[in-house]
């Protein structure tokens, strides 16, 4: 298993176990959906889907494709549409020679009106953001400003090369373990009593829209070349609703 893959696949099995999710497979029994690329028939990937009582969808998607250098790992973790528990997302990727990943607690309220709720979602993590910041072998990476609008103060993304990231499993866990703190407690009243002006249902519908946009984020662009255009629309709509597949 390469690091990419063996980062991502480790934190989608500690969600699954944490949060008690079960699994929504295909008619085979395995992954919920194989892909293939344009290039041929031959498998490349899968989407894997969950669901439970404690998050409402979690969605991974893995694809490796040797002859062009990529091998990419996602996971999302989605709360329900009217939680402000943040949703959790990590991105591994090999790619060109190069790895990278991103990472991020998709925050579910404006930020800069509402100090009480970022002290409880995000502030714990601020330890781990800066050791992400500085770990030697880890450059940033580009995002158009447009793109960070979308994602919390606290989201990294950084190149890394091979010692880096093989040293990314202490801050990678302490946001995640962060997460699964606030997934498991409940809401304090004073984080309640300050997100009363929020719509957190259609402040969700919004935010997930404009993140998995192809217009704000490119990626979609290469995974439509990649995986043709129905393919990604269907990933696409995998991420932008919690809507679970029949």
């Amino acid at each position: 298993m390469s690091l990419p893959e063996n980062l991502c696949i480790s934190t989608l099995d500690k969600i699954v176990a944490k949060t008690g999710s079960t699994e929504i497979t295909g008619a085979d029994g395995g992954p919920f959906e194989t892909l293939t690329s344009v290039m041929g028939p031959d498998p490349v990937g899968s989407v894997r889907i969950f669901t439970g009582d404690k998050v409402a969808k979690i969605v991974y998607v893995g694809v490796a494709v040797p002859q062009i250098g990529l091998d990419s790992h996602m996971v999302f973790a989605f709360m329900p549409e009217d939680s402000p528990v943040p949703h959790y997302t990590l991105d591994s990727v090999a790619a060109g020679g190069h790895m990278a990943f991103h990472l991020d607690l998709i925050q579910r309220h404006d930020a800069g009106t509402h100090m009480v709720t970022n002290d409880w979602s995000h502030t714990p993590i601020t330890e781990a953001f800066e050791q992400l910041s500085t770990l030697e072998g880890l450059s940033k990476a580009v995002l158009e400003p447009r793109q960070l609008t979308v994602m919390s103060s606290w989201m990294v993304a950084n190149r890394a090369t091979e010692e880096a990231f093989a040293q990314l499993d202490g801050p990678v866990n302490a946001y995640l373990d962060h997460w699964l703190s606030l997934v498991n407690s409940e809401v304090p009243a004073e984080v309640v009593a300050d997100l009363a002006d929020t719509d957190l249902v259609a402040r969700d519908a919004k935010n997930r829209a404009l993140l998995f946009s192809p217009e704000v984020d490119k990626v979609w662009a290469q995974m439509t070349r990649l995986l043709g255009e129905e393919t990604s629309e269907r990933l696409r709509n995998h991420l932008v609703s919690n809507e679970l597949p029949a």
